[in-house]
């Protein structure tokens, strides 16, 4: 029978893969949805704030852009102002980035097993389920983000003009600043890796025209951005003014270096990767059942993507293999972020995108590695940990108030 499935696959396109991988994540992301049945976490914040964007009353939660608060008020507009209708337009953000990390994973390694071990590996990784399934900014960001990367490597990996691709990244790239500012460094690097790319083989952008890679990107990006802000101008109190856009970009920098008094669940960054500070986003009795929702990433996925980043960094000094490099220097890049950014105070949810990039890491290094059977043991471990760690990311119900207890490892797991 598993030769049969096996067979099966690999006679598909990257296409049905891709459309079949969708499918998947998008029921396990629709699953329940409408538990818990009230407002976790910083739900409190964005909820609230997606109907006064939407709806254009107003300002609401200014320390950050528009778009994604936009998004969720879209959300509650198209499928109800319920618990299930704040998260659907999330779990389609969610659904989008497993299928562009499967882009991403096909564009560095040609190769389809990688790019299904790839999504199949962010789609345990409960990082990605968990902020699927909750009505806050990341998720959207996320999408965004990994979509304009992969358009961006598609331009730079196929023959052809690469300026449609590149502009789509641009626009892609200002959608994700529009819904979070911990994407604009991502923009920096998109800019940078194309005056790179077009400096060492001009002859891939002889039809660029006057503008170089770098603006087909940049441009769009700065436009879609400022785009992102249009619901302001018609706000019914305190209107943005045009004049005002750019001076309300600096109000914006100032709420995001503004210091933070001390949170319950605040952390370091050298915290994220080893997991030793997880977040409750719920715990408490609702709709007549003890329910939880941890953000907990997979063990098998966090700790063994580590070892992956060290194994593609290794082998793609040895070997000179430049996607093994970008599969390490991703992660890399993304913690990085974090280790320099000027916030006083982190949180466990800052690592969702460095989380996300070690599916491209570690479907590297399996790749790699040449050997279907360690790959699919590793999906195993991945999966057992994944179904293991279910009923306290899903808010299914649980026997009593103490049951959390038999998921705590660690002494710092709350």
């Amino acid at each position: 029978m598993l030769d049969r499935t096996v067979a099966w696959l690999a006679r598909r396109s990257a296409l049905e893969l891709v459309l079949l991988l969708a499918l998947v994540a998008e029921a396990l992301f629709l699953w329940d949805l409408g538990h818990p049945a009230r407002l976790m976490f910083d739900e409190t914040y964005y909820v609230p704030a997606g109907r006064s964007t939407y709806g254009m009353t107003g300002p609401a939660n200014v320390e950050h852009p528009l778009f994604a608060k936009w998004l969720i008020g879209l959300s509650m507009a198209l499928f109800g102002d319920t618990p299930f209708g704040w998260r659907v337009l999330s779990t389609l953000a969610g659904t989008a980035t497993m299928v562009s990390l499967f882009a991403i994973a096909l564009a560095l390694f040609r190769d389809r097993r990688a790019a299904v071990t790839a999504a199949l590996i962010a789609l345990l990784d409960q990082m990605l389920f968990i902020q699927a399934r909750i009505a806050m900014l990341d998720v959207f960001m996320g999408a965004f983000l990994t979509a304009g990367i992969a358009l961006a490597l598609w331009g730079w990996r196929t023959k052809g003009d690469a300026r449609p691709r590149l502009f789509g990244a641009g626009l892609c790239l200002g959608l994700a600043v529009g819904c979070k500012w911990t994407a604009i460094p991502y923009v920096a690097l998109a800019c940078a890796a194309a005056a790179i790319a077009q400096f060492r083989d001009p002859a891939a952008f002889r039809r660029a025209g006057r503008w170089t890679p770098a603006l087909w990107i940049g441009v769009p990006a700065l436009a879609a951005y400022f785009a992102t802000f249009a619901p302001a101008l018609g706000y019914a109190e305190q209107p943005l003014r045009p004049g005002d856009l750019i001076g309300y970009q600096l109000f914006i920098y100032g709420e995001q270096i503004k210091p933070l008094s001390a949170h319950t669940y605040m952390s370091d960054w050298w915290q994220w990767p080893l997991i030793s500070r997880p977040i409750w986003y719920f715990y408490e009795v609702d709709d007549g059942a003890q329910r939880g929702v941890i953000l907990l990433g997979n063990p098998a996925v966090m700790w063994g993507g580590l070892i992956a980043v060290g194994a593609c960094l290794w082998w793609g000094l040895k070997a000179r293999s430049t996607p093994l490099l970008w599969a390490a220097g991703g992660y890399l890049f993304a913690i990085g972020v974090w280790i320099v950014i000027p916030k006083k105070i982190g949180f466990y949810y800052y690592y969702y995108l460095p989380a996300l990039l070690l599916s491209i890491a570690l479907a590297g290094a399996l790749h790699h590695m040449r050997s279907g059977r360690v790959a699919a043991l590793f999906l195993a471990v991945a999966a057992a940990m994944f179904v293991y760690f279910l009923p306290i990311i899903s808010a299914a119900p649980l026997a009593d108030a103490q049951a959390f207890r038999h998921w705590m490892w660690f002494s710092s797991w709350p």
